[in-house]
């Protein structure tokens, strides 16, 4: 009499587990042909994108929510809406979760929200990057609180992350109400154009409450967040494009706040003489330039990844190497407002610098600043505490910290925008600088104010005042001869000496004192 068991092979169950995978692997083609009418790519191709190929491990491939109710009970696909894992983008480790919209259109549950906590626990054990690829449409009505408490145990992780390791959002589809926070708190936020959205309250809310009726890129796009509101770090065409920049902008990146960036060895000679920079800028302060020509001509190959390129253009945030090593830079940008500081461009810079700072990112200030935007609306809008987060956020700042000064440095903006006395470790200036309280013309009509107005010929007497002051006080060596700039150097030599700076403070070692944390200005 035979067994009446029938005993299944290890190598049958392997194959089960195969097919397993292979079909949650492929997922719904109906899903996926809604994904590709809207132009979107499905999450395995943003993450095979995203990550060397053959580099990614999944983590929790098969897990399925519990929930029950509505229906849920009979619908209960493998990943739960989210691929999690890890691989690798040039080498180095990097964590990833990626939406995927096919199933409950990304919507987080329990066990979604489960699986995203754990790669984040995994992602701040291991000190490497966390990229997140959002595609969701936020919380999973069905399963209620519980779908809410998921989003607060992320917004938990994100802080905790904050300044430990390097965090990215990728937008790649709509993000909607409490959901958008989460990107909010990570370091940068990437758009789609056309197919992501970010916003609290939807077009329907708001057109239900305000009346005001607006489509949902008009509100919460990647040009608006990108342009008008600052949400948006960078925008890009297409979804290719979008993730070749986060590999790039991860390979400026530490894996976390006890390394340093990678250096890379560069072909571009640290000592290459930048001649373009004497014909590019004017010694004629009035005369308006392209402060990103002047970077492109200073670091390696003229290669560099600016931060929030189309907000607060007064200002410019960028990532570059120099000698190889990677270095962030703040510019005034002459082409735009004259290169003045206000409101949003303070905000900007603040927390580029406080990046850096985190990261262990060197910083390279470039003046050629007017002053602050002068104004009721800017007086109104808090100036005075936004302006004070940029000045904050220098004198906090631990990292190498080089100055220098092209042509205007005048007033309160010349002493945030790390001044010697604020702590900058070096400062330059070049030849055309102009550092002083204020302009010579404005200077001379308070000084001379009585001088002038008694005078039989008030404009001669003004255009000598204006002379005298320029020649007492406005000269350019009068700074360096009270040792507040190290050097005036000729602009041919600025990439040399850069360079020769951000060397010998490699090895620069600084400490703030014992504190919970400061108190910075809101």
């Amino acid at each position: 009499m035979g067994d009446i068991h029938q005993t299944v092979s290890t190598r049958e169950r392997t194959a089960e587990l195969v097919a397993l995978r292979e079909s949650v692997e492929a997922g719904d083609a109906a899903g996926t042909e809604r994904q590709r009418a809207k132009g979107k790519l499905t999450a395995r191709e943003r993450i095979q994108l995203l990550l060397d190929k053959g580099s990614f491990t999944e983590v929790e491939t098969l897990r399925r929510h519990r929930a029950s109710g509505f229906g849920l009970e009979t619908k209960r696909p493998h990943s739960d809406g989210v691929i999690t894992g890890w691989g690798t983008v040039e080498g180095r480790t990097v964590f990833v979760y990626a939406h995927d919209f096919r199933i409950f259109g990304g919507a987080l549950g329990e066990a979604h929200a489960t699986k995203i906590h754990k790669i984040m626990d995994m992602a701040l054990a291991a000190g490497a990057p966390l990229v997140s690829l959002n595609d969701g449409a936020g919380a999973r009505i069905q399963e209620g609180v519980s779908a809410l408490a998921g989003y607060g145990g992320i917004f938990q992780r994100n802080t905790a992350a904050s300044g430990v390791i390097p965090q990215i959002s990728v937008m790649l589809g709509p993000c909607a109400g409490g959901a958008a926070y989460s990107p909010a708190l990570t370091d940068f936020v990437f758009m789609v154009r056309g197919t992501s959205q970010m916003f609290i309250t939807g077009p329907d809310v708001v057109a239900a409450v305000t009346g005001e009726q607006v489509s949902q890129n008009g509100l919460g796009g990647a040009d608006v967040h990108a342009e008008i509101s600052g949400v948006a770090h960078f925008a890009y065409d297409d979804e290719e494009t979008c993730l070749e920049e986060v590999r790039y902008l991860l390979s400026l990146l530490p894996g976390n706040n006890r390394e340093a960036p990678p250096v890379e060895i560069s072909e571009d000679p640290a000592d290459r003489s930048c001649e373009a920079l004497l014909e590019l800028v004017s010694a004629d302060g009035n005369r308006p330039y392209d402060m990103r020509r002047v970077i492109e001509e200073i670091v390696d190959d003229g290669q560099f990844i600016e931060v929030h390129e189309r907000w607060a253009t007064n200002v410019i945030c960028a990532l570059a190497r120099l000698d190889g090593q990677v270095a962030g830079i703040v510019a005034n940008q002459p082409m735009s407002m004259a290169g003045v500081l206000d409101i949003h461009a303070s905000e900007k810079a603040a927390r580029f610098v406080q990046l850096c700072d985190a990261f262990n990112i060197p910083l390279i200030t470039l003046l050629d600043v007017p002053g602050f935007l002068p104004g009721v609306d800017q007086e109104h809008g808090g100036i005075i505490r936004h302006g004070a987060k940029l000045l904050y956020a220098y004198c906090n700042a631990t990292v190498p910290r080089i100055q220098l000064i092209l042509r205007k440095a005048y007033g309160g903006a010349y002493i945030v925008m790390d001044s010697r006395s604020v702590g900058t470790d070096l400062s330059f200036a070049w030849p055309t600088n102009e550092i002083a309280v204020m302009g010579a013309e404005g200077a001379a009509n308070v000084i001379f104010r009585k001088r002038i107005a008694e005078s039989d010929d008030p404009d001669a007497t003004r255009a000598a005042m204006v002379k005298e002051y320029k020649a007492e006080l406005m000269h350019p060596y009068y700074a360096a001869e009270r040792g507040l700039v190290d050097d005036v150097i000729d602009p041919a030599e600025t990439r040399a000496i850069l360079s020769r700076g951000l060397r010998m403070l490699r090895t620069k070692h600084a400490e703030l004192p014992a504190r919970k944390h400061g108190n910075p200005p809101q």
